[in-house]
């Protein structure tokens, strides 16, 4: 894994199409894909620092992997690899209940509705849970426990290794 703390900071408007850029470059198209080189691409892009998010006190950057099968994705299984910026440039700070505006960059990839483990994940999925760990070291070592936690589950280990039909980098309001 590699880690870019000290590498350009990009603009957090800019960062899907970053995003993009690092999963074109990982061998991941809309078509064709692994998980691993999704995961790889991922690793490299939450390591990128964005500018104009809030400050670690509200949460400004951070990660989530989630599994399921969703209705705004036409009812398919999907990995959902998101990372979590907190913009903090609209609003009027001196108001007391002031909070910035989540925005949340995703790569989501899709399976085939047919998977035999999809039927677990149209119960529910689930997720990694938020992890605002600091660019850098600390980053780095909260994506290896997440990947530890990925592989000790049987259904996402399943998943993992299964070949996905498609691919997605979104940016959407979150929340």
């Amino acid at each position: 894994m590699r880690e870019h703390s000290d590498a350009k900071s990009v603009p957090w408007r800019s960062s899907p199409a970053v995003f993009e850029q690092i999963v074109a470059r990982h061998g991941v198209t809309a078509d064709t894909c692994t998980v691993e080189a999704a995961w790889a691409a991922f690793e490299e892009f939450v390591q990128v620092p964005v500018e104009g998010i809030a400050g670690p006190e509200d949460d400004g950057d951070g990660f989530i992997v989630e599994w399921g099968v969703w209705d705004w994705n036409g009812d398919r299984p999907a990995l959902s690899l998101g990372r979590l910026l907190a913009v903090d440039e609209h609003g009027d700070r001196s108001d007391p209940y002031w909070q910035p505006e989540y925005w949340k960059v995703e790569l989501q990839v899709f399976f085939a509705e047919d998977s035999p483990w999809a039927g677990p994940l149209a119960d529910g999925g689930g997720d990694s849970g938020f992890d605002f760990a600091a660019i850098g070291t600390p980053r780095a070592d909260a994506l290896a426990a997440t990947r530890r936690f990925i592989d000790q589950d049987p259904v996402l280990g399943v998943m993992w290794r299964s070949a996905p039909n498609g691919a997605e980098v979104t940016l959407d309001r979150a929340g």
